[in-house]
């Protein structure tokens, strides 16, 4: 599978979509701009030493010598949110997000010229799961400690708390850990097969072995790394990675065997017995579902088509549940209209089902086929109608009118609960800013953040549209890597069909 490159990709019903987005655009959005921010977010979120051609320029270098007590390079990847600490499993899952974004809609993503900055993105992660697969059995899963992180109020160049490295091993098996990075290593080796083809192999080669190690020494990773129970302690189990790892490999490779365990394991592993009405960093069966049922068309899966089917009806449960169309167990709605499923950070679950829901209209339109929601015909538009209303809602066609992708637009989310967006910027203040320092002197001002943290996708509303631009209201003003990854794609994709309709009123 590679990077789509055709002229205009996903539109076999190019003109079904054209009067789509003609008759729901009531209101104006520059996707391209939102694709551009929502990139930059990425730079924001950086660890390690920074490049000459960092965009971010109020950050600055920090955890230089992560994983010098341990005797192991971890020095950069991500910062999952507006704390320090760097979580494997969400990071993997950014990563993964990316990477499915470009594979998708690489050609709308490099029309809009930002293919180049989203490559870097991914990179950024990727090099650090190679420097964190120190050997075949070996992963490294966290740097820092969330407690005494959360204790501290300080920019990441001015750290003084716990940088303690942890990983996993034979002895301490995290298999939902390796599942994902695995996962992550192989869908962005097939971003990386036609730009960098050396680099590419050496993921693969990285994705092999840690997926063969999750496998062979099977754990819940929080069980091995007691210290992330309290941030992501993976509820799901591991099941779940490792068919989602074995997806993206067998995307990546075309090896039968990585097929063979998807269908093996199907039912044993849940992917056709959960029926799942969220997809996140924790929960991928609907992710896993939707990816399944897209091989269903192809002549070499005619062998394995009765299960490919049971993964199909699951995922149609997925979509039917976002749609409303399913008997009695639908996700719940805003009355603005915004998908809701729980009030801390509600915005992960509404930009994953973003994108699982585009694809899915994709596939089901390239393949001409409609669905079925309990005896209701429902069709790609319907599914693109939904996404789209998402992510207009997102960037403030809203009850508040705010646009919850901060720096986008004119009135977005000024107080983000992110340490270092909170506090000047250390390139301009290089005074030290010590650890309650910085909850004593910036975290309770009533004031703007002095830094905008763009492109980030706060957790937004609670079920009634309400909104709290506070600092301390991290249920609603915190964002997350996780958040924004899966809707770079979906920018560009938006942004393609919006010139297109310029063009045919033109």
């Amino acid at each position: 599978m590679e990077i789509k490159t055709q002229l205009l990709p996903h539109c076999v019903n190019i003109s079904v979509f054209l009067l789509l987005v003609i008759r729901t655009s009531a209101q104006s959005l520059d996707y391209a701009d939102a694709l551009t921010k929502s990139l930059l977010y990425f730079e924001a979120q950086r660890s390690g030493r920074l490049p000459y051609n960092q965009r971010v320029t109020w950050r600055d270098h920090s955890g230089l010598t992560d994983g010098l007590e341990q005797g192991v390079d971890l020095v950069g990847g991500y910062h999952d949110a507006g704390d320090h600490v760097k979580f494997g499993l969400p990071m993997a899952f950014t990563v993964t997000m990316l990477s499915w974004g470009v594979i998708e809609y690489g050609e709308e993503i490099a029309s809009a010229a930002e293919f180049e900055h989203a490559l870097e993105a991914i990179k950024w992660g990727t090099d650090y799961f190679i420097k964190a697969h120190t050997s075949p059995n070996v992963l490294w899963a966290e740097v820092g400690d969330g407690d005494t992180d959360h204790y501290c109020w300080q920019r990441p160049e001015d750290m003084t708390t716990s940088r303690q490295a942890h990983k996993i091993d034979e002895n301490n098996p995290g298999s939902d850990l390796a599942g994902e990075t695995a996962a992550a290593m192989a869908a962005a080796s097939i971003v990386f097969k036609e730009t960098n083809p050396h680099y590419s192999h050496l993921l693969l080669h990285h994705a092999q072995q840690v997926f063969e190690f999750g496998d062979k020494y099977r754990g819940k990773y929080d069980m091995s790394v007691g210290v992330v129970k309290s941030y992501y302690a993976s509820v799901s189990g591991y099941k779940d990675e490792l068919l989602w790892a074995a997806l993206w490999l067998y995307k990546a490779t075309d090896n039968e065997d990585y097929l063979s365990y998807v269908i093996d394991n199907a039912h044993h592993f849940g992917g056709i017995g959960w029926s799942i009405s969220e997809f996140s960093w924790d929960v991928k069966y609907a992710g896993i579902q939707i990816m399944a049922s897209m091989l269903l068309p192809e002549v070499k899966h005619k062998e394995h088509r009765n299960i490919i089917r049971q993964y199909r009806s699951k995922a149609e449960f997925y979509i039917c549940s976002c749609l409303s169309k399913n008997n009695g167990t639908n996700t719940e709605r805003t009355p603005g209209g915004l998908l809701y499923i729980r009030q801390w950070n509600n915005m992960q679950y509404v930009s994953s089902a973003v994108f699982l829901l585009t694809v899915y209209s994709d596939f089901l339109s390239n393949t001409n086929q409609n669905l079925s929601c309990h005896g209701t015909t429902v069709t790609p538009e319907d599914l693109f109608t939904l996404a789209k209303s998402q992510v207009d809602y997102i960037l403030g066609v809203n009850p508040n009118n705010m646009s919850y992708l901060v720096g986008y637009g004119t009135k977005y989310p000024t107080h983000v609960h992110h340490r270092g967006a909170s506090i000047a910027s250390y390139r301009v203040n290089k005074g030290f800013i010590g650890c309650t320092q910085g909850y004593d002197d910036w975290y309770s001002r009533p004031e703007p953040n002095p830094n905008v943290v763009i492109g980030a996708l706060v957790g937004g509303p609670d079920r009634d549209d309400d909104f709290r631009d506070d600092r301390g209201n991290y249920m609603q003003t915190e964002a997350c890597t996780y958040n924004t990854a899966p809707l770079v794609g979906i920018f560009a994709k938006l942004n393609q069909l919006t010139d297109l309709r310029l063009i045919a009123s033109y």
